[in-house]
C-alpha cells in the first residue's frame, strides 16, 4: 500500500494514524474529518471543559510536533460523502477524490435527537467541542436544566450543571440508570449519587413532549403528565453510528460497519475502528460496538496490523472498560456482566460511595465495578476472565 486514507479525525482516527507510522507504513497518509478542528479529547467536554476549568487548547490530543510527526495530509472541515469500495477511493464534499490503496473508517457516531425539536433554542446534545461551548454559554447559576437520559454523558452533564449552580432534573426512561449494564443493586448506587448532590430525578418515565414558546424551550412534559420547567434541555439518549455516507459502498452495515474480529470489513483493504465499528466477538457469538475511549485507543493497533498484512492475523481481545467522573466520584467498570452473575462488594461500602464490587459467573470474575477505588480496581481489572490473545498467523 502506498496511500492510506483515514476517514475520521477524532481519537480513533488519530490513533490509527499513529499506529500506521509506528508499524512501519511510510507511504502517503491522508486524514479526512468533518470538523474543522484537529484531533481533541472528548471525555473532558462534559466535565472540566463544560465547567470552564480548561480551554479548547487543553483538549488537544497532541502538540504540533505530534501532528507533524505523522507527515500526513489533512482534509478537515471537508467530510467524506462516498466510498467507492471497488478501488478504495473516497469522495469529499468539496468534490475532491482521494485515490487510496487502503481505508480506515473512523467516522464515529452522532447523538440521537428528540423528534420534533429541531430549531428550538435551548435544546442541546453533547458530542463535539462546539456542542459543549454552546451549552456552556447558556448555563448560569440558577438555570433550570432538564437532562434527558441518565447514561454516563447525561450523568456527567448533570453533575457539571449542578457544580455550576444550576437547578437540575434528570429524566430516564429505564427504572434505573445503566441498569442493563450494572444490574439493579449497582445501578441504584449510581442513581443515589444524583440525590446526594441535590439533583432531582425521574426514573422509569419517558418524555412525551418538549414545550416551547417563541422558538425557545420552556419545559418538558413527561409521559405521566408532569411538566418540568426548563431554561435548558440536554438530550443524552444514545448515538447512532455515522454510516449513511456508506449506503452504496457495498460494505456490510448493521448498527455500524460490519467487521470481523480483527476490525477488517468484507474487503481486506478496508478496516473500521472506534464507535462506528461493529466488530464480531467470537467468544460472545455476536457482534458489538464499543462506544468508549479505551476502544478508540486499543482497536487501531490490531486493525492497522491486519490492514497492512492484507488479511486478519490478530483479533481484538481487549476487556471492555469505561469510566465516568460524577459529583467528585470516579466510577470505573470493566468486563461484561452476564445474566445470573453474582455481585459482591469486596472492599469498602456502597453507602460511603467508595467500594469495589465483583461480578462472578460460574466461578469466574467477569466484571468489576469501582467507586473511588482506582488502585483496587486496577488490580481486579487484570484478573477478569478474558479470551486469550488470538494469533492466526505470524
Amino acid at each position: 500500500m502506498r496511500t492510506i486514507a483515514i476517514i475520521g479525525t477524532s481519537l480513533a482516527g488519530f490513533s490509527a494514524a499513529q499506529q500506521l507510522r509506528q508499524q512501519g507504513f511510510d507511504g502517503r497518509l491522508v486524514l479526512v474529518g468533518d470538523e474543522v478542528h484537529q484531533p481533541y479529547d472528548r471525555p473532558p467536554l462534559s466535565k472540566d471543559f463544560l465547567q470552564g476549568k480548561i480551554d479548547r487548547a487543553e483538549l488537544a490530543l497532541g502538540d504540533q510536533s505530534d501532528f507533524d510527526d505523522l507527515d500526513a495530509q489533512w482534509r478537515i472541515g471537508d467530510p467524506a460523502v462516498r466510498l467507492r469500495s471497488a478501488d478504495a477511493s473516497v469522495e469529499l464534499l468539496s468534490g475532491e477524490r482521494i485515490e487510496a490503496d487502503g481505508v480506515v473508517l473512523a467516522t464515529g457516531a452522532t447523538p440521537r435527537r428528540l423528534p420534533g425539536t429541531d430549531g428550538i433554542a435551548g435544546i442541546h446534545t453533547l458530542r463535539t467541542v462546539d456542542d459543549a461551548a454552546a451549552l456552556r454559554d447558556e448555563l448560569t447559576s440558577g438555570s433550570r436544566v432538564v437532562v434527558i437520559g441518565a447514561g454516563f454523558i447525561g450523568a456527567e452533564v448533570a453533575s457539571s450543571c449542578s457544580h455550576l449552580g444550576a437547578e437540575v432534573t434528570v429524566v430516564e426512561a429505564a427504572e434505573l440508570p445503566l441498569v442493563h449494564a450494572l444490574g439493579k443493586e449497582m445501578a441504584s448506587a449510581c442513581a443515589d449519587l444524583h440525590g446526594d448532590h441535590g439533583v432531582r430525578t425521574r426514573f422509569g418515565v419517558g418524555v412525551d413532549e418538549v414545550l416551547s414558546a417563541d422558538g425557545r424551550v420552556t419545559g418538558v412534559r413527561l409521559a405521566g403528565g408532569e411538566e418540568l420547567p426548563a431554561d435548558v434541555v440536554v438530550v443524552g439518549i444514545g448515538v447512532r453510528p455515522n454510516i449513511e455516507w456508506l449506503a452504496d459502498s457495498g460494505l456490510g452495515l448493521d448498527d455500524g460497519v460490519s467487521c470481523d474480529a480483527g476490525g477488517i470489513t468484507g474487503l481486506s483493504n478496508i478496516a473500521a475502528v472506534g464507535d462506528v465499528a461493529h466488530v464480531h466477538r467470537p467468544h460472545l457469538g455476536r457482534s458489538t460496538r464499543a462506544e468508549h475511549w479505551t476502544a478508540a485507543t486499543t482497536q487501531p493497533r490490531v486493525a492497522v496490523r491486519n490492514l497492512l498484512a492484507g488479511n486478519t492475523v490478530e483479533h481484538h481481545n481487549e476487556v471492555p472498560y469505561f469510566w465516568s467522573d460524577q459529583y467528585g466520584v470516579r466510577i470505573q467498570f470493566a468486563g461484561a456482566a452476564r445474566p445470573g452473575s453474582e455481585v459482591r462488594v469486596v472492599d469498602g461500602d456502597v453507602e460511603d460511595r467508595s467500594f469495589l464490587a465483583h461480578y462472578e459467573h460460574d466461578g469466574q470474575l467477569v466484571a468489576v465495578l469501582g467507586f473511588n477505588q482506582p488502585k483496587a480496581f486496577g488490580r481486579a481489572r487484570r484478573q477478569i476472565a478474558r479470551p486469550g490473545l488470538i494469533t492466526l498467523s505470524s
